[in-house]
């Protein structure tokens, strides 16, 4: 049995419609100057190791302009980079502490203990072929080239489903096509009339995320505009004004 989105020039002209209303906002300019430019910098080990640690604090929290996570995920220097994780033999407990200490900042022990598990994953080498995923999405990108390079970081590391793996990709600026299906995204796909079911829960099996992704990629391509592009439209109509620097995580 197949099942194939069919998509109308009503839905098209919505798409259009909602996309010319946002697309000047920061958050968008944004977006498309990291995501869709065609000379992307290195990702090294210390963009990569902040970009997952933004990822995993903010899957399972609050992480608004004003919240206790993106205080955090803003100060200078980073408490947490790469650098300093790796002066501790066994990191679990600084990056506890280092949360806790922080404020405000929820499931510390769940998350020190996945990111002390991450970080001897890479060391014990996983870096060569997670750099060499990241680093290949800096030119241009396919689809599949970009669901690769989720996948790897979903089956690889502790606490990264189908959309945090995502996510710390387009924090990273690498991609153009596969977009993390958040809470955001799930209302407005609803309030659009998207013909099958949709849920954080449902979600989390890659099979369906897959599944849900092409739907959502095929609708961009319909209507003209970079998924990467569409999912800033999305995030600026609710909230992307507030940020006064878009680019911390998102």
């Amino acid at each position: 049995m197949e099942f194939s989105f069919e998509i109308t020039e009503n839905d098209i002209a919505r798409v259009k419609s909602f996309v010319r209303q946002h697309e000047n906002g920061r958050f968008v300019v944004e977006r498309r100057s990291r995501n869709l430019t065609e000379s992307k910098l290195e990702i090294t080990k210390e963009k990569f190791w902040k970009a997952m640690t933004g990822a995993r604090l903010t899957s399972v929290q609050r992480s608004g302009p004003q919240s206790p996570v993106i205080r955090f995920l803003s100060s200078q220097p980073f408490p947490l980079a790469y650098c300093r994780v790796c002066e501790f033999e066994k990191p679990e407990h600084f990056i506890r502490s280092t949360l806790v200490n922080a404020g405000g900042i929820r499931f510390s022990n769940r998350i020190a203990e996945d990111l002390s598990a991450n970080l001897e994953q890479l060391q014990s080498g996983a870096w060569k072929q997670t750099l060499a995923d990241c680093n290949a999405l800096r030119s241009a990108t396919s689809p599949q080239d970009e669901r690769r390079a989720a996948d790897h970081i979903r089956i690889t590391f502790k606490g990264f489903g189908p959309k945090q793996s995502r996510n710390l990709l387009q924090s990273l600026g690498l991609t153009r096509y596969e977009i993390p299906i958040d809470s955001r995204v799930i209302h407005w796909l609803k309030d659009f009339g998207f013909p099958v079911p949709l849920s954080a829960a449902a979600l989390t099996d890659s099979d369906y995320y897959n599944f849900i992704s092409d739907g959502v990629q095929e609708l961009c391509r319909r209507s003209g505009v970079e998924p990467c592009i569409f999912d800033a439209v999305i995030f600026s109509a609710r909230d992307g004004e507030d940020w006064e620097r878009p680019n911390i995580l998102f």
